[in-house]
């Protein structure tokens, strides 16, 4: 018997199970499902349109969100959470996205991300403050979001040059300046990254750590965005604030590892599943309304056209290959990580996922691809009617387009992938640290003697300079240890 999509006590208007992959889904999984379905019928796809015209935060729509347990999704049982997987995650992105509202499943995804990268920290470090906040997620509807970005150097998010933090006596002092952060200003609490304090110039060595609304600065009339507009996704400031110890998201220096381990499998898994669920809104729109429209002078419905049965056909093959690609690494995590078991990472060199991550550049890629491509095609088979904000392909369309401008960007995702295939891994340079040897060899046969040997002399007046800083930044300590043994 043909499981039934509902729509309240209706059949669901759009694409029916037959087209949804819930082999993938547990029995516990699957109620979940259809929940969330009925949540977005009755209040987060009403909430969508306002949140879309007012640049409003979603908050009401994760106060739903809370009655079903999801902020909570991944946290494990014994800390109150539901202890649920990868693929539950992605599944209820998809859907939030797919039946609700694309903002509130951007930022839902930021939510889980900074709940992964919690996790993940508290780990390896112990924290009363992190344990505090994942405990209370879903009672107290606690948001939360990461503040990754940096004015200085865009979508290149890993490299905050204009962040540090300070070791005080007894707490650490922050400041980090984001150039986007989903959720700024809204959010309950948030997981920010810096430098670390014993910084001495290398941008991989960076840390985490933990800061609640009310210790950032933002400016949400600020933001006015295309699409996604309910995310509130502008600047945000810690300006020097001195915050307790335990807000150290896992071990001085751990940004790296959390970056590769739990930021970045959760972020392109679950806002790749976020651009799926909005290309299956798109064709679900366009299923309704091309069902249902039709011409008169010529006695047919607008789905009767060869032409559009193709738009629709190909929409629905590419985003389902789109959404295999997302579950297949999803589930891949899943089985790598005992089905996102965080006991695991009580040894701190496990890092199954950062296996991975290569695969989840091209899953981002892929997903954010074609649902810009869905988009454009479901508003032609649409026709002028698709061109009206009031049937939904617009708002659904706009939200869309964020996919592929969105760090990494498609632009720096295919060429890490093409990079890393062709130059090996090591050749990324993600914090600027290798020499392009190649390239020098060849600007120096570019050059005459004169040439070569200016430059030749300003190598070695720099080298001179830097050999005597560090001799006299050297002497006090030396001078000091002296002391000390007389």
């Amino acid at each position: 018997m043909k499981e039934r999509k509902l729509w309240g006590a209706e059949e669901f208007w759009g694409l029916g199970f037959e087209f949804d992959p819930q082999w993938l889904l547990t029995d516990q999984q699957k109620e979940l499902q259809s929940k969330l379905i009925e949540l977005a019928r009755t209040t987060l796809r009403t909430n969508a349109v306002e949140s879309d015209k007012g640049l409003i935060f979603p908050r009401k729509n994760f106060e739903a969100l809370a009655s079903l347990g999801l902020l909570g999704l991944i946290v494990p049982k014994e800390l109150g959470g539901q202890g649920e997987n990868h693929t539950c995650a992605a599944m209820v992105v998809e859907t939030i996205a797919r039946y609700g509202c694309a903002s509130t499943a951007m930022c839902y995804t930021m939510h889980l991300s900074a709940v992964a990268a919690s996790l993940l920290g508290m780990k390896a470090q112990p924290s009363a403050a992190i344990e505090s906040i994942l405990s209370r997620l879903d009672k107290e509807v606690l948001v939360g979001t990461l503040s990754y970005s940096d004015p200085e150097t865009g979508s290149h998010f890993w490299y905050p040059v204009s962040s540090k933090a300070e070791r005080l006596e007894d707490s650490w002092k922050l400041l980090k300046k984001a150039s986007w952060t989903t959720s700024g200003g809204f959010a309950d609490w948030y997981v920010i990254q810096t430098t670390s304090p014993d910084f001495a110039g290398n941008y991989s060595d960076l840390s985490c750590f933990l800061v609640y609304k009310d210790e950032v600065k933002t400016d949400p009339s600020q933001w006015d965005g295309l699409g996604l507009r309910g995310n509130q996704s502008g600047g945000l400031v810690v300006d020097n604030v001195i915050v307790p110890l335990d807000r150290l998201v896992g071990p001085v220096g751990d940004g790296a590892r959390s970056n590769d381990e739990a930021v970045d499998p959760f972020f392109l898994l679950c806002s790749s599943a976020c651009w799926n669920g909005i290309a299956l809104g798109l064709i679900d729109i366009t299923k309704r309304h091309t069902t249902t429209r039709k011409h008169v002078d010529v006695g047919m419905r607008v789905c009767d056209y060869p032409t559009i049965q193709d738009y629709v056909g190909e929409a629905i093959i590419d985003t389902n290959a789109s959404r295999s690609f997302v579950f297949q690494m999803a589930r891949a995590m899943d089985n790598t990580t005992g089905n996102c078991d965080w006991s695991m990472h009580n040894d701190i060199s496990a890092l199954p996922r950062s296996a991975l991550l290569h695969w989840m550049w091209q899953v981002k890629f892929l997903a954010a691809k074609n649902v810009a491509h869905v988009g454009d095609k479901m508003l032609h088979a649409c026709g002028g009617t698709g061109f009206k904000p009031a049937l939904g392909i617009e708002r659904y369309l706009r939200d869309g387009k964020a996919g592929w401008v969105m760090g990494p960007t498609n632009e720096v995702i295919r060429q890490f992938v093409g990079k890393s295939a062709l130059l090996g891994f090591e050749s990324l340079d993600y914090w600027n640290q290798v020499v392009n040897e190649r390239a020098i060899d060849n600007e120096l046969k570019k050059m005459d003697l004169e040439s070569k040997r200016a430059l030749a002399e300003r190598l070695m007046s720099e080298v001179a300079s830097k050999s005597s800083d560090s001799t006299t930044s050297a002497q006090p300590s030396q001078a000091k240890a002296l002391a000390t043994v007389s």
